[in-house]
């Protein structure tokens, strides 16, 4: 039986769930289990991107959200306990300090550096993962290197406006999950499709396109809000704007019919939407 989907059932559950680029396998499943009530196929590419199909005689189009999360994959162990890590995907070294993280196996820990380093002078390399070990021995029963941690926060929301750690992508995620519920008919040939490793550059995404060969292709993620305190309006979206239709940023400029048809697409279904740069 079908169960309409609600985006209160689903994205709480969505940017929770353990998968930092390269070990997306638990937010698949998760997304598989969404998704089978509304797929007439399911399939996983050798990537592990997972791929829903809607099947139909016309276009074959392919909707894609990435489902990978930044991370910290550890690489040293030192004698006092502290985890040396790289970065997973793109971060600021001072946007971690304090940060509560956590492994597949729930061991947790929080992100700090020595003191013989100031703020502005940080890098990934001054910095360490505490996670209360008292020396190596007692640091290796609870994480190896090449294991990965994730952010901790807690999923919240005021009002209308969820706050998470993992938005980007799960939210898109969300969006087509959503999408696939509320699409009754289509003449096209859908792919609704989670992609791996975007964090990466987008290595799920290049393999699964040539796999998939849409004649259309639309990506869904997030963007930068332009209305930040302070803001020099390096984005032109806006945070409750409307969806964000994309022009353009600093990889890609997206086709201009594209474009031009989901803004045509917006106006006739007075969906909100606005120009992204």
């Amino acid at each position: 039986m079908k169960t309409p989907l609600t985006c209160e059932d689903i994205w709480e559950k969505l940017v929770s769930v353990y998968g930092p680029s390269g070990k997306e396998h638990a937010a698949a499943e998760v997304i598989r289990a969404l998704a089978e009530p509304y797929a007439d196929e399911i399939t996983k590419d050798t990537m592990g991107s997972l791929i829903v199909r809607r099947k139909g005689a016309g276009k074959k189009i392919m909707l894609s959200a990435h489902m990978d999360q930044i991370g910290m994959i550890v690489t040293y162990i030192e004698d006092d306990g502290y985890l040396r890590f790289c970065q997973v995907g793109g971060f600021a070294p001072a946007d971690l300090v304090n940060t509560p993280v956590r492994f597949e196996n729930g061991t947790a820990g929080v992100v700090s550096f020595g003191d013989e380093k100031k703020l502005s002078e940080l890098k990934v390399a001054d910095m360490f993962i505490d996670i209360g070990a008292k020396n190596r021995a007692e640091a290796e029963k609870l994480v190896n290197v090449g294991d990965i941690a994730i952010y901790a926060g807690r999923p919240m929301r005021n009002g209308d406006t969820l706050i998470a750690p993992y938005m980007d992508n799960r939210i898109s995620c969300v969006v087509l999950l959503l999408a696939m519920e509320q699409l009754q008919t289509s003449e096209n040939d859908l792919y609704f499709v989670f992609t791996t490793q975007e964090e990466l550059g987008l290595r799920g995404a290049k393999t699964v396109a040539y796999a998939v060969d849409p004649d259309y292709g639309i990506a869904v993620d997030v963007t930068l809000s332009g209305d930040e305190l302070g803001t020099k309006h390096r984005g032109s979206s806006i945070q409750g704007g409307g969806a964000a239709i994309k022009v353009m940023d600093s990889s890609v400029i997206c086709h201009p019919e594209m474009v031009q048809k989901l803004s045509e697409l917006a106006r006739e279904r007075v969906i909100p939407a606005q120009m992204d740069v």
